[in-house]
């Protein structure tokens, strides 16, 4: 409490005000002052508002013969798991044949806001991580274990065996050199074991080299952990036998 009660009234920096300038805008902000009070929080009107566009119709069998249809499915189905009228959907991004494919747990809020799979403070340090194992942000493929954002939703048994199903069938499609399992969720569904388990060794999801290890929030609320998460990366990225 000390500390923080000697900052009031400190001199703001020109490099604090523009930090906190860039949070605002990013966060929706284009004025200062409104006649009526905004909810700022308040999630963005969903498909059954007023002139959104109707979701496409999906199909009990999709093809999914290529990336750009699964990736069309993924953006219009009602029958994917964790679906909802609720829910948001945030879509996979990145180039196939990627360097690395990234694949964490359900899009958490920052995510949503972002509007992608890893998104906010935990999307730039992905990148420093993928940085400091030579792989570029344009050669990363990032997606997620469920595409939707459903705060209070738990994903039943059921619903995480029909994730891995998919989640196999999309890293076929990506065909990435690599891939990282970001957090219990990817790994529980593709390697049948917890994190704390599957840590520290290197496995195979459809034929790809695979590392499962903390995800970057996790990191930033427990940097310890971020030298296990190096050894990880390390171990991905040493030559096979």
């Amino acid at each position: 409490m000390g500390g923080e009660t000697d900052r009031i009234g400190a001199t703001v920096t020109s490099a604090e005000a523009r930090s906190a300038l860039q949070w605002w805008l990013d966060a929706g902000v284009d004025t200062m002052v409104q006649e009526q009070p905004r909810d700022w929080l308040k999630p963005p009107p969903g498909p059954s508002a007023p002139n959104a566009p109707a979701p496409v119709a999906n199909v009990s069998q999709p093809s999914h013969d290529t990336l750009a249809e699964l990736q069309s499915w993924l953006a219009s189905s009602a029958e994917l798991p964790l679906a909802s009228t609720t829910a948001r959907r945030i879509l996979p991004h990145g180039p196939e044949q990627a360097a690395v494919m990234l694949l964490s747990d359900a899009p958490a809020l920052e995510d949503f806001a972002a509007g992608q799979p890893i998104g906010g403070d935990a999307w730039q340090l992905a990148l420093r991580m993928l940085r400091a194992i030579g792989i570029a942000a344009d050669d990363a493929y990032s997606a997620s274990l469920s595409c939707f954002h459903a705060p209070g939703a738990r994903m039943s048994e059921a619903d995480r065996q029909a994730c891995a199903e998919l989640a196999r069938r999309h890293i076929g499609l990506v065909e990435p050199r690599r891939l990282i399992l970001f957090g219990d969720g990817p790994s529980l569904a593709l390697l049948g074991k917890r994190l704390v388990e599957a840590r520290g060794h290197v496995h195979k999801v459809e034929g790809v080299r695979t590392v499962a290890t903390f995800h970057p929030r996790h990191l930033i609320k427990r940097p310890l952990d971020k030298s296990l998460a190096w050894r990880d990366l390390l171990l991905l990225m040493e030559d096979q036998a």
